[in-house]
């Protein structure tokens, strides 16, 4: 019984120092967001208790086989030392790996906003850049440093506390077998009851971390270990590989009512015929998709530190939409919706797999109608699939960090953006010369960390994440003067838009607008210099960019023509979270907390409310968008 009771004071010292260690990492994250948090933010210590209790579950993971292992040790009197060794090596093992998703969540949530999850597998590929990103980026470092600190402590303690009980079972009389299998069978139950995490119905779930109406609390008491594991779990059941928001069938003839079409016979239930007035403008087109642009970055948008001077003048000297969005907030949710019409669905990334899909868009229709369609990227074509997709899906030529001088290489992920966009000009020459119109999309990366500062750019800001958007800036008007020298200036559409946007500080919602609020800025010397207020998002560029050339096509996405009909909402993703918005309210849907969240939008400020008819209203368009959109893949 003795020895029994010494094993049992081994495992709860241990129990108890690594709930320790996760609820320090838990206060160290909450001192990075505290500025975020607001004046009207809700008390913290339900955050943290949460936190406790998410700990807990995974830390009853980690004790339950060697609770296990203790009770058949008991029961057939073996306390020698290796046991005690093999006890400190699991531990060891498995809280270095719990410990490393606490202190990479740090960094992580300050960057996305979201607890770590599986959208990390996404990297998993491309292992080198991966990790120069985590080494390059200095703010990093001390996270990391942190974790190394921590593991080492936690080791030491665990060798200390393995030496000390093996020495009290040395000395401990042999007696008391089965009364000490009687103490640690119930520790066996509770262990497993802590798993579960709750009396109810339901075992625990992400939910049970939301209290208030802050995102950022709501989450902070998440266990990064319990979400990654989960959020992996939950991508590979059967039932989370499509969505199931409403009826297939229902959501399409909600779409088609939405976009006013009825289909053709044969075809796609949103299929129309576009047949514009007047012959093809035979214009070329230049999409430049920046990485990172958040509104917020614009002095247009309130931004006072004067980040963007040329996006600015552009934004002011051409037709430009206030009220855009991203459909997601990673780059391929940029370039699969942009171009092809269709929503991104939460964290999915559509453009990987073996097995590429194919889509009809902007390049496809550019293609058929005989322009050359072109993709430059900095980095290599195999990122995200990258080379295999775009080349399946309309373009012809791609252009990456494969084809750069290799001392032009400025990080992991590839070259910078001036040089990008000084490479690509004499190559849209050779195109123009060639008597045929062009399409080049530019994917910039620069304001994307490890942030690279090239020495011959000087900022007026010293902080990296300003100074790069400063950079940023400078490129694209270095850009804008060189190609206003080439022949097919005059003859090109050029069009800028963010990729998807950034964290820039908190609003309170549970998933930030600055994430997806991205300006969009078409400029021609022929187009009307004009601002739109109305709703717009990535899935209209090319309807809209086709409609401007006159082109005749049939139509089988979800956008719409900007310059011929109007949105009064529109709808967006970013990784868990979906949302909905018009002019006076923002809904948000969080499927992983099978939660709503209904915000007031119509005043400034932080508004949070309850569902009511325009939430009902805005949920229904969500819903039966992103539906339809699972069922017309």
């Amino acid at each position: 019984m003795k020895r029994a009771f010494r094993l049992f004071l081994y495992l709860l010292s241990v129990h108890v120092a690594a709930l320790v260690l996760l609820s320090g990492l838990r206060l160290v994250l909450y001192i990075v967001m505290r500025s975020q948090l607001g004046h009207e933010a809700a008390s913290v210590w339900p955050a943290f208790l949460r936190g406790v209790w998410f700990d807990n579950v995974v830390a009853c993971y980690v004790m339950l086989p060697a609770l296990v292992a203790a009770l058949v040790a008991t029961a057939v009197g073996y306390f020698r030392r290796p046991l005690l060794r093999g006890f400190n090596v699991w531990f060891g093992v498995l809280y270095s790996l719990v410990l490393m998703c606490s202190a990479a969540n740090i960094p992580y949530f300050a960057y996305f906003s979201r607890t770590l999850n599986s959208s990390i597998w996404e990297w998993k590929s491309y292992v080198g850049q991966t990790a120069g990103m985590v080494l390059g980026e200095a703010s990093w470092r001390k996270y990391i440093l942190l974790y190394i600190v921590l593991v080492a402590l936690f080791s030491l303690l665990l060798w200390w506390l393995g030496r000390r009980t093996a020495r009290q079972l040395e000395r401990v009389p042999a007696r008391g077998r089965w009364k000490g299998v009687v103490l640690l069978l119930p520790l066996i139950g509770l262990c497993l009851f802590g798993i579960r995490g709750r009396m109810g119905y339901n075992p625990i779930k992400v939910s049970a971390a939301y209290y208030c109406d802050n995102a950022i609390l709501n989450q902070l008491g998440i266990n990064p270990a319990f979400s990654l594991l989960r959020s992996t779990l939950d991508d590979a059941r059967p039932e989370n590989q499509r969505l199931h928001l409403m009826d297939d069938n229902g959501a399409v003839r909600n779409v088609q009512a939405y976009l006013g079409r009825e289909g053709l016979p044969g075809d796609s239930p949103l299929a129309c015929r576009i047949q514009p007035e007047g012959e093809p403008t035979g214009k070329n087109v230049v999409v430049v998709l920046m990485e990172s642009l958040s509104a917020k970055l614009m002095g247009r948008f309130g931004n006072p530190d004067h980040l963007t001077p040329h996006l600015d003048s552009l934004y002011q000297h051409s037709l430009s939409f206030a009220n855009f969005y991203s459909a997601g907030n990673h780059t391929n949710n940029g370039i699969f919706s942009t171009f092809y019409g269709f929503p991104s669905i939460l964290k999915r990334n559509a453009m990987k797999g073996s097995v590429v899909p194919r889509y009809e868009g902007l390049p496809t229709v550019l293609r058929d109608k005989g322009y050359s369609t072109l993709f430059f990227m900095t980095h290599e074509a195999q990122y995200d699939n990258m080379n295999a997709f775009l080349r399946t899906n309309g373009f012809e030529e791609i252009y990456s960090q494969e084809n750069y001088p290799r001392e032009k290489i400025a990080n992991h992920f590839g070259v910078a953006d001036d040089y990008l966009f000084s490479y690509a000009l004499p190559i849209l020459r050779r195109k123009t010369e060639s008597g045929r119109p062009f399409f080049a999309t530019l994917l910039t990366i620069s304001n994307h960390p490890p942030y690279i500062i090239q020495p011959y750019f000087h900022p007026r800001h010293k902080d990296p994440e300003r100074a790069i958007v400063e950079y940023a800036d400078w490129a694209v008007g270095e850009f804008m003067k060189a190609a206003a020298r080439e022949p097919w200036f005059k003859n090109t559409i050029f069009v800028f838009l963010g990729d998807h946007g950034k964290k820039l500080g908190a609003d309170g919602y549970e998933v930030e607008e600055s994430f997806n609020h991205i300006p969009l800025i078409i400029y021609n010397s022929g187009l009307p210099t004009e601002e739109r207020l109305d709703f717009a998002g990535q899935i209209d560029v090319g309807p809209t960019l086709l409609g401007m050339l006159r082109l005749p096509y049939v139509q089988r996405n979800f956008g719409i023509d900007l310059l011929r009909e109007r949105r009064e909402m529109i709808f967006y993703c970013a990784d868990e979270v979906m949302c909905a918005r018009d002019a006076n309210h923002l809904y948000i849907y969080n499927p992983s907390a099978a939660r709503d969240f209904c915000y007031d939008t119509s005043r400034p400020g932080f508004h949070p409310t309850k569902m009511s008819a325009p939430y009902q209203r805005l949920k229904k368009y969500l819903f039966s968008n992103l539906q339809a959109s699972e069922k017309l893949r």
